[in-house]
């Protein structure tokens, strides 16, 4: 099945609003085995519309067009299928039989507005619409199915789980598809693939490898086409994680903080944080996961060296001779928060985030990071070049991913951590 998709919208065309519906399409019709040809976005201009409508049928199976069915005059859709299928526009008495009960149910009348949504090509199909004032069409031009949508996402959604795949199952071939996907931290794509292309060089031809790159975690994904590839993947599952080491943190969806909490509830420890630069980040980022209550009795933010003294204990005269970003004052932070809290572990951190701060010797981007027991903590300073969001989402997940590695005794080096250890 060749399938075209056209998104239609000034909002879409000025920025207004993020396009996410033709991911959602996408990723809903993937499954399947069917992709997208070619995506088209234009504004709302009726003669641009048709143009494109015609355009996009002759080069495809299925046309799917997404907004301007709404009640406004720029809702030009219905419109332009009228006009390239050389059809009248009329009042469709399903649509409108569909808008009046929407209306009622909402306690009010139709209006003259909404009843522009009842008026169609003649002769087109409606569909359903669970959710809104809006009806679907479906008709065909130049033998290509076009199917024209909502924009709104919340409408869009159980449109095409519920009305459109069935049609598209019951007229094309699916090629059912079936992913692992796989989250990584530490190492690049161009790393793996290195890796992939050293120790697996005979990989099999119906299961895809790909990548997409996000921060912190990196997802790698291995896509089996067909009944006999999808028996395949959990042979070639345990292989790439077998390459990918302890830099696997597991199967998505899979973050570094709900990698952490896992590792601290495997081995009944709990655990506290001391944060300056990242202004309770990574206490935040670990209380996101659920029970995380059952491993994180509290946080302390000290961003003030007034507040590292009197809240952790961290000594004035190492402030003043070593500086708040330093390895003595990061310890003494670690140690503070576990005796302030009781937890067994502590993750301390202590940097400059910019863009104002730095020096020669400390430039922007500097952190001093601690991290373990009060018997057993290690500390590292690392450069992180980044802006100042950047910089403390990357301080959280080198964090993270330290005391990940230091629960489940792993080895503390990742690719990533060395690149940036200073």
């Amino acid at each position: 099945m060749k399938l075209n998709l056209l998104l239609t919208g000034n909002e879409l065309m000025a920025g207004d609003i993020i396009d996410s519906n033709s991911a959602m399409i996408a990723e809903q019709f993937k499954y399947f085995g069917w992709r997208i040809n070619k995506k088209v976005t234009v504004g709302d201009d009726l003669a641009l519309l048709c143009e494109e409508i015609d355009q996009l049928c002759t080069s495809a199976d299925v046309l799917i067009i997404n907004g301007g069915l709404g009640p406004t005059v720029d809702d030009l859709t219905a419109v332009a299928l009228a006009k390239v299928t050389n059809t009248e526009i009329a009042e469709h008495p399903d649509a409108l039989a569909h808008l009046t009960q929407w209306c009622a149910k909402r306690g009010y009348g139709l209006n003259s507005s909404n009843h522009k949504q009842a008026m169609l090509p003649k002769g087109c199909e409606i569909i359903a619409n669970a959710r809104g004032s809006a009806v679907g069409i479906k008709l065909k031009h130049r033998g290509c199915l076009i199917f024209a949508t909502p924009g709104v996402p919340s409408e869009l959604r159980p449109m095409l789980t519920n009305e459109i795949t069935p049609i598209l199952e019951g007229s094309y071939h699916s090629d059912h598809i079936e992913t692992l996907r796989l989250g990584a931290f530490g190492l690049g794509e161009s790393a793996i693939q290195e890796l992939v292309n050293e120790h697996l060089g005979d990989w099999p031809e119906d299961i895809e490898l790909g990548f997409r790159a996000s921060m912190p975690v990196l997802e790698v994904k291995l896509t089996a086409r067909g009944e006999l590839a999808k028996t395949k993947l959990p042979l070639w599952r345990t292989k790439v994680g077998e390459l990918l080491g302890d830099h696997l943190l597991g199967e998505l969806p899979i973050s570094l903080p709900s990698a952490t909490v896992a590792a601290l509830k495997e081995h009944n420890l709990q655990i506290c944080t001391a944060e300056s630069c990242t202004g309770g980040l990574i206490a935040s980022q670990l209380t996101g996961v659920p029970g995380a209550s059952q491993v994180f009795p509290g946080a302390i933010v000290s961003y003030s060296n007034a507040v590292k003294h009197r809240l952790l204990s961290v000594s004035e005269a190492d402030l003043a001779k070593e500086g708040a970003v330093s390895e003595a004052v990061v310890r003494q932070m670690a140690l503070g928060a576990i005796a302030s809290t009781g937890a067994d572990l502590a993750i301390a951190v202590t940097g400059i985030a910019g863009p104002d701060g730095g020096t020669p010797e400390k430039p922007v981007g500097t952190v001093w990071i601690a991290w373990g027991t009060a018997d057993q903590l290690k500390s590292q300073c690392f450069h992180l070049p980044f802006e100042r969001n950047g910089f403390q989402n990357w301080v959280a997940a080198l964090s993270l991913d330290l005391v990940r590695r230091y629960i489940l005794k792993l080895p503390e080096g990742s690719e990533l951590m060395k690149r940036y250890q200073r």
